[in-house]
């Protein structure tokens, strides 16, 4: 073999290195990144959750919509099964259904008056569903059990703010600005309440 065709033949060989290293670093990293997309939509999804089909069929989400259906059937007819309301509101909660998501949380409070988790999540669901007597009336609550709860805090600032209870408001953002002094919420809150106080 001459020189030349030898060193076309070791130049050949290491191209084919180049390209089938440079191919598989795009395929691992295209599985990655499916990977990275599947568990995002995993954790974007409440606990026992039916699991959703990743690739758009028709049959598979006609067959999580079935599940959902079953899962919030199965909340209705069992009202003393705490997980089953928790995790119907949560379905619900998600698909901004708030309303419905309340009914669940109280069934579920009923069943477990005790419960700091349910306490807090109807502060919420009722905030999001508009109904800012009852949302500040549960994260009081909340705040009973947890006084520096920042979540908890953070909400009823914002319930407060919405209904225009400018004193009771600033009360909570000073204790909200005691617990999370780095709050990202604090500067809009502050602005919010200068507003009200000017009107």
């Amino acid at each position: 073999m001459s020189r030349d065709n030898f060193l076309f033949a070791i130049i050949g060989i290491l191209l084919g290195f180049i390209i089938g290293f440079m191919l598989h670093g795009v395929m691992s990293q295209r599985d990655a990144e499916r990977a990275a997309v599947s568990t995002t939509q995993r954790q974007q999804l409440p606990p026992d959750h039916p699991p959703v089909g990743t690739d758009g069929s028709g049959g598979d989400q006609q067959q999580s919509m079935q599940q959902v259906q079953e899962t919030l059937q199965r909340a209705r007819s069992n009202p003393k099964d705490f997980e089953a309301q928790i995790i119907a509101a949560r379905l619900e909660y998600q698909i901004q259904q708030f309303d419905e998501a309340i009914k669940f949380l109280l069934t579920a409070n009923q069943i477990r008056p005790d419960s700091y988790e349910v306490v807090a999540m109807l502060g919420e669901a009722n905030m999001d569903a508009g109904h800012f007597d009852a949302a500040e009336k549960w994260y009081r609550a909340a705040l009973v059990k947890k006084p520096d709860d920042v979540p908890v805090l953070d909400g009823l600032a914002a319930v407060l703010l919405s209904a225009g209870k400018t004193q009771a408001a600033e009360e909570i953002i000073n204790r909200l600005a005691k617990a999370d002094p780095t709050n990202q919420d604090l500067p809009q809150f502050r602005t919010k309440l200068a507003e009200l106080k000017a009107k």
